[in-house]
C-alpha cells in the first residue's frame, strides 16, 4: 500500500472515531488531539519569534510534530502563531509578542485594556459597526487611527454620500487605509500558507480539530472592549446595558461562527471562555450574565450542524449541572482545571469531554506520572467512549518531548475498547 493511501485511511479511521466520541458513540479506542501554539518550535530547536515571523518554517515544523506523534486530531495552531508581522505592521497594542515587548521565546502576553469607554453603550447599541470603525479600531492598532475621522456610513445617502468622499483625501484617514492595504496583502499571503498547510495535515492522515473560533458573549465585551475592571463593574452600575449590548452582539458573532463552520474542511468551533469561572463571578452572576447567551450561540450553532469546542479555561466545578442543559452528542467540553472525573459523573451522558492533563505535569513530571495520570484519564473518563486525551489546555511551550510522546502512547497502551 503506497504512503497516499495509507495516510488516506488513517485519516478516515481518526476522522470516525473523532466523529464518535463527539456523538457519545463507543470508538474503537480513546483519541487523543494534539494542540499547541508554540510546542513545535522548541521541539524542532527554534525560537517563537522565528515561527510568528516565518510562515515556511512554521509549517515545516508542525508538519515534523505531527508526523512524530501522530495524534488523531489537531488545532492546527497556524494562522494564531503566524501574525508576527500583522502584528508588527499594524502597530497592534492590546497584546505583546515574541522580540516586541517580551523575549524572544515567550508567548503572547495579552494587555488588560479599556477600549470602549462606559458611556459607550448606547453608540454600540446603535451602530456596532461605526462603533468598531470610529471607537474600537483607532484604538487597538495605530493603522487603524486614521478611521476616527470617518462618519458614520450609514447616514449617509444620494448626495450626501457622494459629499462626504472628502473625508477619505484627509491624509490621516488616507494613511491609515495605505497601511490596512498593505497589511492586508500581508494577511493574505499568510493565509494563502496556511491553507496549504491545512492541506499538508489532512495528506499526512490527520483530521483538523478547529474550523473556527469564537467568543462567549460575555467574553466579547470583557476581553476586548471593556477591560476586567469596566466589566466587572458594568454587571453591577449597568447591567441591563450590559445585556441589552450582548444581545446586540449575539446575532453578529452566531453569523461569523455559523460562516467559519461552513466554509471549513472541519466544522468544530473553538471557544475559549475566560470569564465565565468559579474565580471571576459567582453562579448566580453566571446564570444571568454568561451561559443564557452563550446557550443561544451554542444552539445556534448546533442547529446548523457546527459542533462547539468550549475551552473552559479555568475551574468551573461549580456550574457543571447549569453547562449540561444542551442537545446530548452535541458539543465537545475541554477543561482545564475542572475536576473531570466529577465532569465525567455529571456531564457524561451529554457531551464530550476532552483534557486534562496537567501541563504542570508535562512540564516537570516523569514519563510514569504522566502515563499514570493519563491511564486513569482514559480508563475512568474515557469509559464508555465520550472523551479525547489532551492536555489541560493543550501542550505547554515548555513540555519535555519524552512527556508529550508518553501521553500520545497512553492512548494504545491503554485505550482499547
Amino acid at each position: 500500500m503506497t504512503e497516499v493511501s495509507e495516510n488516506a485511511k488513517l485519516f478516515e479511521e481518526r476522522q470516525r472515531r473523532i466523529n464518535d466520541v463527539i456523538a457519545l458513540r463507543v470508538p474503537d479506542r480513546v483519541p487523543v488531539a494534539y494542540f499547541s501554539l508554540f510546542w513545535h518550535a522548541t521541539y524542532g530547536g527554534h525560537s517563537i519569534r522565528e515561527v510568528m515571523y516565518d510562515y515556511d518554517l512554521n509549517a515545516r515544523l508542525y508538519l515534523k510534530v505531527l508526523n512524530d506523534l501522530q495524534p488523531d486530531c489537531t488545532g492546527p495552531s497556524f494562522p494564531i502563531t503566524s501574525v508576527g508581522p500583522l502584528l508588527e505592521m499594524t502597530g497592534y497594542r492590546q497584546m505583546r509578542w515574541a522580540g516586541h515587548g517580551t523575549p524572544d521565546n515567550s508567548c503572547y502576553q495579552y494587555i488588560d485594556k479599556e477600549l470602549m469607554m462606559a458611556d459607550e453603550y448606547d453608540l454600540y447599541l446603535e451602530d456596532p459597526s461605526y462603533f468598531w470603525m470610529s471607537r474600537y479600531l483607532p484604538r487597538v492598532a495605530d493603522a487603524f487611527s486614521g478611521l476616527a475621522k470617518l462618519p458614520q456610513l450609514s447616514s449617509l445617502q444620494n448626495m450626501d454620500m457622494l459629499l462626504a468622499l472628502h473625508n477619505f483625501a484627509d491624509p490621516e484617514v488616507a494613511q491609515s487605509l495605505a497601511k490596512m492595504a498593505e497589511a492586508g496583502a500581508e494577511a493574505k499571503r499568510m493565509l494563502h500558507r496556511a491553507f496549504a498547510h491545512f492541506g499538508e495535515i489532512a495528506a499526512a492522515g490527520i483530521p483538523l480539530a478547529v474550523g473556527g473560533m469564537c467568543s462567549a458573549p460575555f467574553d466579547y465585551f470583557a476581553d476586548y472592549l471593556r477591560g476586567s475592571k469596566g466589566i466587572m463593574l458594568d454587571m453591577f452600575r449597568k447591567k441591563d446595558k450590559l445585556l441589552e449590548a450582548m444581545e446586540r452582539a449575539l446575532p453578529i458573532l452566531t453569523r461569523s461562527a455559523l460562516a467559519q463552520g461552513k466554509s471549513s474542511p472541519c466544522n468544530i468551533v473553538f471557544m475559549p471562555m475566560h470569564w465565565g469561572l468559579d474565580g471571576f463571578m459567582s453562579l448566580a452572576q453566571f446564570k444571568t450574565f454568561f451561559w443564557p447567551q452563550l446557550r443561544k450561540l451554542m444552539m445556534a450553532m448546533i442547529e446548523n450542524d457546527i459542533v462547539p469546542c468550549i475551552l473552559w479555561e479555568g475551574n468551573c466545578d461549580s456550574r457543571l449541572e447549569t453547562i449540561a442543559d444542551i442537545p446530548r452528542g452535541k458539543a465537545m467540553y475541554f477543561f482545564e482545571r475542572t475536576d473531570i472525573f466529577r465532569a465525567k459523573e455529571i456531564l457524561g451522558d451529554v457531551v464530550c469531554l476532552r483534557g486534562n492533563v496537567p501541563s504542570s505535569l508535562l512540564s516537570t513530571g516523569t514519563t510514569d506520572d504522566v502515563t499514570a495520570y493519563c491511564r486513569r484519564l482514559i480508563e475512568v473518563v474515557g469509559k464508555n467512549g465520550g472523551f479525547i486525551l489532551d492536555g489541560d489546555g493543550g501542550i505547554p511551550d515548555n513540555a519535555k518531548p519524552e512527556n508529550v510522546f508518553a501521553m500520545m502512547r497512553s492512548v494504545h497502551e491503554f485505550g482499547r475498547y
